[in-house]
């Protein structure tokens, strides 16, 4: 299986976006799987279900940070390079998506009735998106 379909069956399984994405990406950081799933729990839903930025595109601008994020005080070139990349991110997702922000991306207020089933037909392709895009720039 592909990251990206990896990344789907953790959602399928009842994870939000950015746990979907950490989880799949663990691994390469050395991560436990159960401790990235712990640090995306409250971003879903655009975070903590407030419908503000994808999850998936959170996921992703954490997976950069551990890549690529500074580690020192002094590390500027780190630093730059994080930021380079989480605006490229955002701009291909932008191009794919017309936004990251997770209401609008679902067309609903997370919050609303129906909402939930919303998320879970539409937030496969932002999660395939987010994971291509990583796997583009990185």
């Amino acid at each position: 299986m592909t990251k990206s379909e990896i990344a789907v069956s953790f959602f399928k399984q009842g994870f939000n976006c950015a746990q979907a994405l950490l989880a799949v990406y663990s691994a390469e950081f050395n991560l436990e799987q159960e401790t990235a799933l712990k640090i995306g729990s409250p971003i879903g839903g655009g975070m903590g279900r407030r419908g503000e930025t994808c999850g998936a595109v959170a996921g992703a601008f954490m997976i950069i940070g551990l890549k690529y994020g500074m580690s020192r005080p002094d590390d500027k070139k780190a630093k730059d390079r994080t930021y380079d990349l989480v605006e490229n991110f955002m701009d291909k997702f932008k191009a794919h998506n017309n936004s990251i922000v997770c209401r609008e991306l679902l067309g609903c207020d997370i919050k609303s009735p129906g909402a939930t089933r919303i998320a879970k037909d539409k937030g496969p392709k932002y999660i395939q998106d987010a994971v291509k895009i990583l796997e583009e720039i990185t």
